[in-house]
């Protein structure tokens, strides 16, 4: 019999959930030799080049790194002086996580890797003082999907990495705005400027272009029939739920318990899946397709095809890259759940 999640109650303590600050499964052991720049994308090659001169800069002690320039050996990341980190901007499904994790593979901890909204979530778990105490001790912080929601987000973020740069802590991340347009459409930016232009400062932005690899040639599956979902969800290692019963556990969790609600889950089962009827809701949902997607959870959906997941007037609002992203790696993993193929990423 599958498991239902709205059944779980998962509970994370603090030292789990800093011990989980690791790239996620599918990611567990890329390399920058595995990355494969599209030749028709040159900015690709480039990326490759400015992340892997990045982390051997941090991996090269300064005096080497001293001799080395001298030397007339010049590294793609550097050239800003006073910037701590690297930014990689880009679109859907270029290669910017895959370039992230490699990169803090490359790294000799400790360090952390992290999504944007999970370095938020740990801070009003832990609250800030905790936070940066945890997180100065690393030698890199990786943040993929980098993004300002509010202006609380742009306080808390920007007075984080001053405490952190301040601690020596170098910074990797990515996101699809460039640095100095974070929060746009979603907040009052002009009030927070001097905020955003100095978090931007901190970093090297290198840009990465491409069609999302996981939408090549791949239409958004037919919804499957109540029946097909629940004959592709047997076993103990599925999960099978109602989508709006779901929603409703959802709700009742902190978003850092989403991953920890899928342990032990290898096939994933929603019955009736309706669109987003409001922006809280919507956020979550973001959240789950990140946890199923980090897990490559191969997934079987009755109901509203999940490219209309989110309705028009969200996908046109300030949120509307978050909800592009999670369709892109929802039709992922139904499309594979369909048609079995290697990884999606």
């Amino acid at each position: 019999m599958p498991v239902h999640l709205v059944e779980r109650r998962p509970d994370v303590d603090v030292d789990t959930l800093m011990a989980g600050l690791v790239p996620p499964p599918m990611f567990a052991r890329t390399s920058f030799d595995g990355f494969q720049p599209d030749p028709a994308e040159p900015s690709q090659a480039r990326a490759l080049t400015a992340m892997r001169a990045f982390a051997a800069e941090i991996v090269t002690p300064a005096r080497r790194r001293f001799r080395r320039r001298n030397a007339g050996i010049r590294h793609a990341a550097s050239g800003n002086t006073g910037r701590t980190g690297i930014y990689l901007d880009g679109g859907f499904g270029v290669g910017k996580t895959h370039l992230l994790a490699a990169t803090w593979h490359a790294v000799p901890g400790p360090k952390a890797y992290t999504t944007f909204a999970e370095l938020t979530q740990l801070a009003g778990l832990l609250g800030f003082t905790r936070l940066v105490s945890e997180l100065s001790r690393m030698r890199l912080l990786a943040i993929d999907e980098f993004e300002l929601d509010d202006p609380g987000d742009t306080v808390l973020i920007t007075s984080l990495l001053a405490r952190l740069a301040e601690a020596g802590v170098r910074f990797a991340a990515t996101s699809n705005t460039l640095p100095d347009r974070l929060g746009a459409d979603r907040f009052a930016t002009e009030d927070f400027l001097r905020e955003i232009q100095t978090m931007a400062e901190r970093f090297v932005t290198v840009r990465i272009d491409g069609p999302d690899y996981r939408h090549r040639g791949l239409a958004a599956p037919t919804p499957l029939s109540e029946d097909q979902v629940r004959a592709a969800t047997t076993g103990a290692n599925a999960s099978l739920d109602d989508f709006v019963a779901l929603l409703d556990q959802l709700a009742q969790l902190h978003p850092s318990r989403y991953g920890a609600l899928l342990d032990g889950v290898q096939r994933v089962g929603l019955l009736d899946v309706v669109p987003a009827h409001n922006e809280s809701v919507a956020l979550r949902l973001v959240v789950l397709a990140d946890r199923l997607y980090d897990r490559q959870l191969p997934l079987y959906a009755s109901g509203t095809a999940l490219d209309s997941l989110f309705p028009p007037e969200m996908l046109a609002g300030g949120y509307r890259k978050k909800y592009r992203r999670a369709v892109s790696r929802l039709v992922a993993l139904a499309a594979a759940a369909q048609t079995p193929s290697p990884s999606c990423e």
